[in-house]
């Protein structure tokens, strides 16, 4: 089931409710929504999240030099609303903002280091395998940004983003579902439905000069999110961690966030 919120200014926003888990509960309509990046949205589309979903966390998993390139977005300014800035880059040390800030003239920024598609060093060159390894990256370079991400989700109405609401939302959002039970088959429909979007999503990202020389090194078709990577990404937790359960508790999960998270989220 895909329930998509449309917006003016973002173009990838659904409501993750409707989701069936295994042992036959349901996620509850407007508690856990999935976003592009929000620093477009009219004041039209801020009333319909905050005042008529009743959005009341943002989970902001853009580095910081998006931020301070971009904004922090509309949805700051709304007093209801709470804003966990989560990085899923490690935002210190080789390759990353602190080194980047510290080494380019003229902004301080060297956007090549920092944007969400640049390659890390992987071995093999399948786009699907070399999404895999930046989605273990994201784990292994901010465990403590997934972990707090889904304890917000507990806390209240919550729209995860980044910039497209694909890559570092697909793994913090597919982790969420996995630990309240949805299967995986309907966990890697979700994260592929963003292919539906993508034109649209590549489009307005091409419109900021904070993505646009980096999407358009690459073509379009390998910015599809593939079921095989979820697939093939989750099966790496499976094989190494005992699942994506086994990778939280490992950095800190509890039983006890297990069950805020199932009793906030499923009716």
């Amino acid at each position: 089931m895909t329930r998509w919120i449309e917006l003016d200014g973002a173009v990838n926003v659904r409501d993750l409710g409707g989701l069936a888990t295994a042992g036959g509960d349901t996620i509850r309509t407007g508690l856990l929504l999935r976003s592009d990046n929000l620093q477009g949205l009219t004041a039209a589309d801020v009333d319909l999240l905050v005042s008529e979903i009743g959005v009341r966390h943002v989970i902001d998993l853009r580095s910081d030099t998006e931020v301070e390139l971009e904004g922090p977005g509309p949805l700051t300014r709304e007093p209801e609303v709470t804003v966990h800035r989560l990085s899923l880059f490690a935002e210190g040390g080789g390759l990353t903002d602190v080194d980047a800030d510290t080494s380019v003239e003229g902004n301080g920024i060297d956007t090549d280091k920092i944007l969400p598609w640049q390659d890390r060093p992987e071995e093999g060159g399948h786009e699907s395998e070399r999404s895999v390894g930046h989605y273990l990256g994201y784990l292994a370079d901010r465990p403590d940004s997934v972990v707090s991400a889904l304890r917000v989700m507990s806390q209240g109405t919550s729209i995860v983003h980044c910039a497209a609401g694909k890559d570092r939302t697909g793994v913090v959002i597919a982790l969420a579902l996995h630990v309240v039970g949805v299967p995986r088959e309907r966990i890697v429909a979700d994260y592929a439905a963003t292919g539906e979007r993508i034109e649209a999503i590549l489009a307005r990202l091409r419109s900021s000069p904070t993505y646009a020389q980096d999407l358009d090194s690459r073509p379009a078709d390998t910015h599809l999110p593939h079921p095989y990577t979820m697939e093939k990404f989750l099966s790496v937790l499976d094989e190494r961690d005992g699942g994506p359960l086994g990778w939280l508790r490992r950095h800190g999960w509890t039983d006890d966030d297990t069950t805020a998270l199932r009793t906030a989220l499923l009716a």
